[in-house]
């Protein structure tokens, strides 16, 4: 017993009794009844959580145990300190229920062949917890920081701004921009040439508009890639010949035989695979760009890295054949919908045009906010916590996959919020996905991202979940290949 605390302690806030605490998990026990208090709510947002001397002791146990706890809230986004103003609930956890209604999946929820609206349709089921990849931690989203920067924006306003702006964005959306490529990227930019975005997603339909009159309509994509990205340029007219994709990045050499007048890539961080595009390849393409090709650079991922140095952007050396799209989706919130495209002066004229038919151009407001959280330097701030949050989530799912399927192998783990899973089975990683969903885990079938034929696997996504929901997920997944006859 902690000197000075009553024997039998327990506490009026939540009815706290720490004898119901395992021994010697006692801070495990206690965050998981303040997660599941402010998951009910009865700890509201806004709600203050005792100082942690006082609850330690009233429970009758050292303050060491009270801080691990609130601090693995903090890490999860649930609560922050406010300094004097104590600990404070920021964000409500998505629980279940103790007892889930039994849902199973439908045998289409995962089809060998996905339609344009399958993401919709994932997004849309339900489950326990959520593995699917491109999905950053919502929770973790700086709301304090972003109100204290509208509210300086909105007194800095005058009444003119609030009247149509330039379809290429604001100006100081735009300059901020170019400041954060320079610094983070490497990339030199004016202001000017900054055209800002509802997203990369926009930034490849206006790409598709502009480039079709100067007779461009195919792009290689990588094989692996993006699925959505294949979709998005497939909706815009374009044709997406697959390019191999190897542990060096790009096949540059298979690219050339093409004969294909543009390529779409993620050389920083490929989707799914994770590698990086290596020095000789990235040689390879910038001579293959020299000669008359263009490349369009999704700087995915970029930002999030952990275990290795930053990669160069491809706009950095060769600006004159590259367009670059970037966004704040990972690093903030899709829902923000902002991102940025910088394209060859040949082309900047096209994709204006093409911009300013799209939708006048982005809201203004929320573009001043992002500028002044970029040039205050809460969103470096913000770039710092995730990395420390992310490395953490990366681990556990590492760990997770080495304990429960040990025969799949890890790609892409040095950075980014996803893992790519490769299976030694002859389990339709279709099959796979649709049996965890059944079982309340989403994940995304590889195969979903190959346009040829390639090794079964997974694609998970980290970012979103907990180090706990993450172990139970991967789990969960094991326990379906099982059942399905594949090994693990």
């Amino acid at each position: 017993m902690v000197k000075g605390s009553l024997p039998n302690a327990g506490s009026d806030f939540l009815h706290l009794d720490i004898a119901c605490a395992p021994a010697g998990g006692r801070a495990d026990w206690l965050a998981g009844q303040l997660r599941a208090a402010v998951a009910d709510g009865r700890l509201p947002v806004g709600g203050r959580l005792p100082a942690s001397r006082v609850l330690a002791a009233d429970l009758g146990v050292s303050r060491g145990v009270v801080v691990e706890a609130y601090q693995r809230l903090a890490e999860e986004g649930h609560v922050a300190g406010r300094g004097r103003g104590g600990t404070v609930v920021v964000a409500a956890p998505a629980v279940p229920s103790p007892d889930p209604p039994a849902a199973p999946a439908p045998a289409a929820a995962f089809p060998p062949a996905p339609g344009t609206d399958i993401f919709d349709a994932v997004r849309a089921a339900p489950a326990r917890i959520d593995l699917t990849p491109g999905v950053p931690d919502l929770a973790a989203f700086p709301r304090a920081d972003w109100l204290r920067a509208e509210r300086t924006v909105l007194r800095r306003l005058a009444a003119s701004d609030f009247g149509y702006g330039d379809p290429c964005g604001a100006p100081a959306l735009r300059r901020a921009v170019a400041d954060w490529l320079a610094r983070s990227r490497g990339i030199a930019v004016d202001p000017v040439e900054v055209i800002v975005t509802t997203g990369v997603s926009q930034a490849l339909g206006l790409l598709a508009q502009a480039l079709r009159p100067a007779g461009v309509t195919t792009v290689a994509v990588e094989d692996p890639g993006s699925l959505g990205v294949r979709q998005h340029l497939n909706n815009w007219g374009v044709r997406t010949p697959p390019v191999a994709v190897d542990s060096a990045g790009l096949r540059v050499d298979e690219l050339a035989g093409s004969g294909v007048a543009a390529v779409m890539l993620t050389p920083a961080h490929q989707f799914p695979t994770g590698v990086v595009l290596d020095g000789e390849r990235r040689r390879q393409l910038i001579g293959w760009a020299r000669a008359g090709g263009l490349v369009i650079e999704d700087d995915y991922d970029a930002e999030h890295r952990y275990d290795r140095p930053p990669v160069p952007a491809l706009r950095a050396q060769l600006p004159d054949q590259v367009c670059y799209a970037g966004s704040v989706s990972k690093l903030l919130a899709p829902a923000l919908r902002v991102g940025w495209l910088l394209v060859p002066a040949r082309h900047r004229d096209a994709v204006v045009a093409a911009k300013r038919n799209a939708d006048l151009g982005n809201a203004v407001l929320p573009q001043l906010v992002l500028a002044e959280l970029m040039t205050s330097g809460a969103l470096e701030r913000q770039l710092r916590l995730l990395r420390r949050r992310h490395v953490r989530r990366r681990d556990a799912m590492v760990d997770a996959v080495a304990r429960h399927l040990p025969g799949a192998r890890v790609h892409g783990a040095a950075a980014g919020l996803h893992l790519m899973l490769t299976l030694d089975t002859a389990v339709a990683d279709t099959d796979l996905a649709t049996a965890a969903l059944a079982r309340g885990v989403k994940v995304q079938p590889l195969s979903w991202h190959c346009q040829r034929p390639y090794r079964p696997g997974l694609v998970l996504g980290y970012a979103a979940s907990t180090a706990t929901a993450i172990a139970e997920g991967v789990a969960t997944v094991a326990a379906a290949l099982r059942d399905l006859g594949g090994p693990h």
